[in-house]
């Protein structure tokens, strides 16, 4: 193999072996291979909706292709348009996507009496920013839409003033970006880019939540940009009162201006939502499909959003028509996902390595670092309460450990969680979230 293209034409060889041609040809025609650097595999996908599909079913088979050829693991990235815009360097740090994509805007966002609040806060400051509402601090479930109405913000503003600085991050990605100025001295670099913004919109805020430092530097990010009369818009899952890991000054600047909440969609909502999103996809469902699926997937958007996309490649892969019965597998098939989700022992140790800043080499050795301790006994706690492995094996997981050991630790984050209301809430985040993944 000569170029990063032939890993590429070998990767798509290898992929025939496990996946039909069918499959490859369908919904690998559109993507191309970037370069290969950093220990990930860059590809690129102008088309958002075989990007997501193949993130979703199929990057475990290239990563797996990937291992064979070189005998090391390798992170895919799937870049869309605007992504790789910005890998280029072409783009400000600001996320062209959000604005430049109509699929997240106001006139994409179903409303009901569940989010209807919500909506016209969120179109209220996109529509006078800083003037009425800020910050604006909107909470709910997964899944229920609320990253769509930061989307549809940006999308607003930046209609109306193609000028306008628009920073959006995830609260653990705020976490990741301050770690990284710090062990890199950028410190100046990173406060400029927040402290600077004209509208921040920040996802998932209960990610800081514990982080002293960075909470920190959010308390002092929040107040020059409040008093720089610059908009601010939170999502959490809960709110701020609920945090119990939340600094009180922080609480209480989340609560400044006005909190709304979103909540499951109903009948109608969702039935209204079905149908736009299948207009969006090309699928034609009658009445009655419509409102099977309505009446059947009921937790939140992104289901629905799931169940028209396997609906979708039955059409497409199968060529099965959108007739009840490929609707009925659709929703089982959704169900039975969300249902049963279980996740790896592996999946569990990177998350809460990630969610302590650790790195899960070091959190799965030998270090009797205090905050390392603290971490491993969680990860061992949730492997054995998400998927009831037994002590030996989890003792594997983490260096060869005695099963002795591990029970001691799950004892141990037992005791802690019952005497400890703001630990036990770190337990049920780091839960709640690797639930999320799913």
């Amino acid at each position: 193999m000569n170029s990063i293209a032939d890993v590429w034409k070998n990767v798509l060889e290898r992929l025939r072996g496990q996946l039909s041609d069918t499959t490859v040809d369908t919904w690998f025609d559109e993507v191309e291979v970037i370069t290969m650097e950093d220990s990930a595999f860059v590809l690129h996908c102008s088309n958002d909706f075989k990007k997501s599909y193949i993130e979703r079913l199929f990057v475990k088979h290239i990563k797996e292709v990937l291992r064979d050829i070189f005998s090391m693991d390798l992170e895919v990235k799937i870049l869309n348009d605007a992504q790789l815009t910005a890998y280029h360097g072409v783009a400000p740090d600001r996320p062209g996507e959000l604005y430049e994509s109509d699929t997240f805007t106001f006139e994409t966002y179903v409303v009901g009496p569940s989010n209807k609040l919500a909506y016209a806060a969120a179109k209220a400051v996109a529509e006078d920013p800083a003037k009425k509402y800020n910050p604006l601090f909107i909470y709910g479930d997964s899944g229920l839409g609320k990253t769509h109405l930061l989307y549809a913000i940006a999308h607003q503003i930046m209609r109306r003033d193609s000028d306008a600085k628009i920073v959006y991050i995830r609260g653990d990605e705020f976490t990741n970006e301050l770690v990284d100025a710090i062990r890199g001295g950028k410190n100046a670099e990173f406060r400029e880019k927040y402290r600077q913004a004209d509208v921040l919109l920040v996802d998932d805020i209960q990610f800081i939540a514990g982080k002293q430092q960075t909470q920190e530097e959010f308390f002092h990010t929040f107040n020059t940009l409040h008093e720089a009369k610059k908009q601010i818009v939170l999502t959490s899952d809960r709110p701020p009162r609920e945090m119990t890991l939340l600094e009180d000054r922080l609480k209480t600047r989340f609560e400044w201006g006005l909190m709304v909440d979103v909540a499951p969609p109903d009948f109608e909502t969702r039935l209204a939502i079905i149908k736009m999103k299948a207009g969006l996809l090309g699928v034609k469902l009658p009445d009655e499909i419509s409102s099977y699926i309505a009446e059947n997937v009921t937790a939140n958007v992104r289901q629905i959003e799931g169940t028209l996309n396997k609906i979708l490649a039955y059409r497409d892969l199968l060529g099965d028509k959108v007739d009840e019965e490929a609707v009925g597998r659709a929703v089982r098939d959704m169900l039975i996902k969300s249902n049963e989700y279980v996740p790896s022992a592996q999946a569990i140790t990177e998350y809460v390595a990630k969610y302590f800043s650790l790195d899960t080499e070091v959190l799965q050795g030998q270090s009797r670092n205090r905050d390392v301790v603290n971490a491993r006994q969680i990860a061992m706690y949730l492997i054995r309460r998400m998927i009831s492995m037994s002590l030996v094996d989890i003792g594997k997981e983490f260096g060869g450990r005695d099963h002795a050991t591990v029970l001691h630790s799950l004892d141990k984050v037992e005791t802690k969680m019952r005497s400890d209301p703001a630990f036990a809430e770190v337990v049920k985040a780091i839960t709640t979230n690797i639930n999320s993944k799913k």
